[in-house]
C-alpha cells in the first residue's frame, strides 16, 4: 500500500515552497493594498453567518419577552405611560426654547455648533480572541460606517471602528489593550492618555507625572486632540490614584462610563462638518460635557458638583 504522506527530500521540498509562499503572501498583504480589499470581500461573505448565529439569540430574547408576565409587563406599560406624558409635556416647550438659545447665543457672540449626527446600530458578535476586545455591529459600508468612526453608548465613549465590509463592521474597544484615547480631567483640563487594559481592568492613564492634579472621582471625557473623537464625550472616572515618590511618577487608572462587558445597542458618530478641525474653547468643552452628562450619567455629574 502506498504511504500517505511520503517521507523524504520531496516531503522537505513541498514544505519549503509553502514557507516560501506564506513568506510572500505575508509581505505582499503589508506592502500592496489590493489585499485590503480582499479582506473586505471576506468580510462582506461571511456578514450572513453573523446574522444566521445571532438568530437563535434573538429567537431565545423573544421567548423569553412573551414569557414574561402579565404583571410585570402591566407596571412596564404603566411606567412608560407616565414617562411619555413627561417628555410630551417637555416638548411643548422645547421649540421655544431652541429659539431662546438661538437668541441668546447670537446676543452673546458665541457660534451656534451644531450636533453630530447619529445612528443607532447593534451588536451582532462579540470577539472570540481572548487577546482582543472588539465587537461585530450590524452596520457597514452600505451605511456610510469608515474606518476610525467614534462609536458610544448612552453611557459614554465605547470604541472606534477598525474594520468595514459592506453590512458589518468590527468595532475597537476602549478597554482593549492596543487602544489609546487623549481625555481631559473635567475638573481642571489636565490632559492625559487613557490606555486599554482588558475589559475586566479599568483604564490606565500614562505618562502621568508625580504632582499631577488628579484625583479619585475626577470625571474624564474626550479632548478632542486628535481629530477622531468629538470633545466633551465621558470616558471614565478615575477610581485610583497611586503615588510612587522614588520614581517620581503616578499610576492612575479609571473606570469606563460604558458597559464594556454588556454591549447591545451603540450609537455611530458623524460629523456634520467634517472641514471643521478648530478645537472648542474649554468653556464649551465643559458646556457639552455637562449637558452630556446630565443625560448620561448624572448621578456622576452631581457626585462630582459640576453645576
Amino acid at each position: 500500500m502506498k504511504p500517505i504522506f511520503n517521507r523524504g527530500q520531496s516531503l522537505q521540498l513541498r514544505l519549503f515552497l509553502a514557507v516560501l509562499v506564506a513568506i510572500a503572501i505575508i509581505i505582499a498583504d503589508s506592502r500592496l493594498g489590493s489585499f485590503t480589499q480582499i479582506r473586505k470581500y471576506l468580510d462582506t461573505s461571511v456578514s450572513p453567518f453573523y446574522f444566521l448565529v445571532n438568530s437563535p439569540l434573538r429567537l431565545l430574547d423573544d421567548i423569553s419577552g412573551s414569557l414574561a408576565s402579565r404583571q410585570q409587563l402591566e407596571r412596564e406599560n404603566k411606567a412608560l405611560q407616565h414617562e411619555l406624558f413627561l417628555k410630551n409635556s417637555d416638548l411643548l416647550m422645547l421649540g421655544q426654547y431652541k429659539k431662546e438659545n438661538t437668541h441668546l447665543r447670537e446676543l452673546l457672540g458665541s457660534p451656534l455648533r451644531q450636533d453630530e449626527y447619529k445612528m443607532v446600530t447593534q451588536v451582532i458578535s462579540t470577539g472570540t480572541d481572548p487577546y482582543t476586545d472588539q465587537v461585530v455591529i450590524d452596520k457597514g459600508s452600505i451605511n456610510s460606517v469608515y474606518e476610525g468612526q467614534p462609536v458610544i453608548s448612552d453611557k459614554g465613549v465605547v470604541g472606534q471602528v477598525i474594520a468595514v465590509s459592506q453590512l458589518t463592521s468590527r468595532v475597537l474597544l476602549i478597554c482593549d489593550v492596543s487602544h489609546a484615547l487623549p481625555v481631559q480631567v473635567l475638573r481642571n483640563d489636565v490632559r492625559v492618555i487613557a490606555s486599554g487594559n482588558s475589559c475586566t481592568e479599568d483604564l490606565q492613564l500614562e505618562h502621568v507625572l508625580g504632582n499631577i492634579d488628579i484625583r479619585v472621582g475626577d470625571i474624564l471625557v474626550t479632548s478632542g486632540l486628535g481629530g477622531r473623537f468629538p470633545e466633551g464625550y465621558p470616558v471614565a472616572v478615575v477610581s485610583s490614584v497611586k503615588v510612587d515618590r522614588q520614581r517620581a511618577y503616578t499610576v492612575i487608572q479609571a473606570h469606563p462610563t460604558a458597559n464594556l462587558q454588556r454591549l447591545r445597542y451603540l450609537l455611530l458618530l458623524w460629523k456634520v462638518d467634517k472641514n471643521r478641525n478648530t478645537p472648542m474653547k474649554p468653556h464649551e468643552v465643559h458646556h457639552i460635557a455637562n449637558e452630556r452628562l446630565i443625560n448620561i450619567t448624572p448621578q456622576v455629574c452631581l457626585r462630582e458638583g459640576h453645576p
